[in-house]
């Protein structure tokens, strides 16, 4: 069969064999209904008025009440009209100006954590025009900075041990509000509730807690689940911020579809709302489909997708990339499972946004360093270099310490693969300084590894618009044949 693969700005073919399975979220499987436009008012309203675990927004504003709103970035979340973000917002606000609360006393953060800062258009992209208008040019649309030392507040230690230091503008307000999208995410099962505060308006140090080799090499990580340490960390962080603060956060999350419409809207106290949320993400994230275990996964990088311009070519995010996928299917996959992938990897790191990764990646070909993980002792070196906080602070550039959180999940691809081929690169040497194996068409990639690895009639699973589709969390369509987890459990399950 001839398929067609995200390459560049493009598409690449392959002829594959017709046994090939062919995946592709929300079409091959599709995804449980959304809320009609004209029922999702009547939705959001249905659950403000009943939240899970805490008061009503009614209940809890006032007149002289601060509220403070925490809104992802774009990484996720859709930006049509009816995105969570803006009907969200709307909804609360008339709840919370009913019950006395004034405009001049509500603030919205956007949670970009370590990504970069957001811009004027950015700003307009995630809040709509009417928002927009409303809001900004009053300076009460700003974007998290985590090296802002003023507007920052240490908050001491988790129970655990790990440092807790948030955003102070959030610390300080008498209602924070968080605003969340519960959808599929390769680091602890689904973003939104208690991950969005632990990682949207926190600092390096906190984020380096969780983000590190000695807790994404787990092996309670990988398959993506719900059971994490990862995940355990965000809960404790985001509960200490809680217990310090005096008061939870008022959470108000969907559950989104393929498209990022609304499947579902869950508010309340994060504690008892997630597990909620869950039930109902995981009829659409975790999809038991496959009946047997694939020894070929074949799909493409397009050049711009999630973190941004560059990932499909800058050769540490495509190693990210890679892993995701790895955390995805992994129940999915044989012990001698072999990816192909499409890339153009044409030495473009997009500098401007990831400053530090090309100094990264001649470090980890120069400096005795033989696998990712021996490049952790050099994260706090980055994350305290002047140069590059400026870049993150004032020219919308990732964090620096973003680059080891990235080559912490890069190096689960190697750990869980007999071998990666990039297909298609324009400048292969940088793929094969991360280890990878290139070969200039999908077919000689696919012959190479039957003669090495899969033998000659393998297993193939094929993932068109991998990265241009809202992401599953693929399962064996028995559960019992699922790959477990470090504690015999199957994480699909819960």
């Amino acid at each position: 069969m001839k398929l067609e693969f995200e390459y560049g700005h493009g598409t690449l073919a392959a002829e594959l064999p017709d046994n090939t399975d062919v995946f592709i979220p929300g079409e091959t499987v599709k995804d449980p209904d959304y809320i009609p436009e004209d029922k999702l008012m009547e939705a959001y309203e249905e659950s403000l008025a009943h939240p899970i675990g805490m008061p009503t927004l009614t209940e809890l504003a006032h007149k002289g009440s601060t509220v403070t709103f925490v809104i992802p970035d774009r990484v996720k979340g859709g930006e049509q009209e009816t995105s969570h973000r803006k009907v969200s917002i709307k909804c609360m606000l008339k709840e919370l100006y009913a019950a006395g609360v004034e405009k001049k006393d509500v603030m919205f953060i956007i949670s970009n954590g370590l990504h970069p800062r957001s811009k004027e258009s950015d700003a307009k992209a995630i809040f709509g025009k009417e928002l927009f208008d409303e809001f900004w040019h009053t300076g009460q649309i700003i974007s998290h900075d985590s090296e802002d030392q003023e507007n920052m507040i240490d908050l001491g230690f988790t129970d655990r041990g790990d440092p807790v230091v948030m955003n102070k503008f959030v610390f300080d307000s008498d209602i924070p509000i968080l605003i969340g999208h519960v959808q599929g995410n390769p680091y602890g099962g689904y973003s939104g509730g208690y991950k969005h505060s632990a990682t949207g308006i926190t600092n390096w140090k906190s984020i380096a807690s969780h983000h590190v080799p000695s807790v994404m090499h787990r092996k309670d990580f990988t398959p993506v689940n719900a059971g994490s340490l990862m995940r355990n960390k965000f809960d404790e962080i985001s509960m200490h911020m809680e217990k310090t603060m005096g008061h939870p956060f008022f959470c108000c999350d969907a559950v989104l579809d393929t498209n990022s419409r609304q499947i579902a809207i869950f508010s309340g106290y994060a504690k008892e709302m997630m597990a909620e949320s869950w039930k109902v993400a995981d009829k659409r994230t975790y999809v038991h489909w496959a009946e047997k275990k694939y020894d070929v996964v074949v799909f493409g990088m397009p050049q711009k997708f999630h973190y941004g311009d560059g990932m499909g070519t800058n050769p540490i995010m495509m190693m990210q990339a890679l892993s995701a996928q790895v955390l995805r299917y992994k129940r999915v996959l044989s012990d001698k499972c072999v990816i192909i992938c499409a890339s153009t990897c044409n030495g473009y790191f997009h500098d401007e946004l990831w400053p530090y990764l090309r100094e990264l990646y001649d470090l980890f070909q120069h400096d005795h360093m033989n696998t990712l993980p021996d490049m952790n002792r050099l994260g706090e070196y980055f994350a305290t270099n002047e140069e590059y906080i400026r870049k993150y602070r004032f020219t919308n550039a990732f964090h620096p310490f973003h680059g080891f959180s990235m080559m912490s999940c890069a190096h689960i691809a190697e750990m869980n693969t007999s071998a990666i081929y990039i297909v298609g690169a324009e400048e292969p040497g940088y793929a094969r300084g991360m280890g990878l194996k290139t070969r200039e068409t999908f077919e000689e990639a696919l012959e190479d590894a039957k003669k090495k690895y899969v033998g000659e009639n393998p297993n193939i699973l094929a993932l068109p618009m991998t990265f241009k589709k809202s992401a599953i969390h693929m399962c064996m369509k028995d559960p019992s044949k699922n790959n477990m987890d470090a504690y015999g459990h199957h994480p699909c399950m819960g």
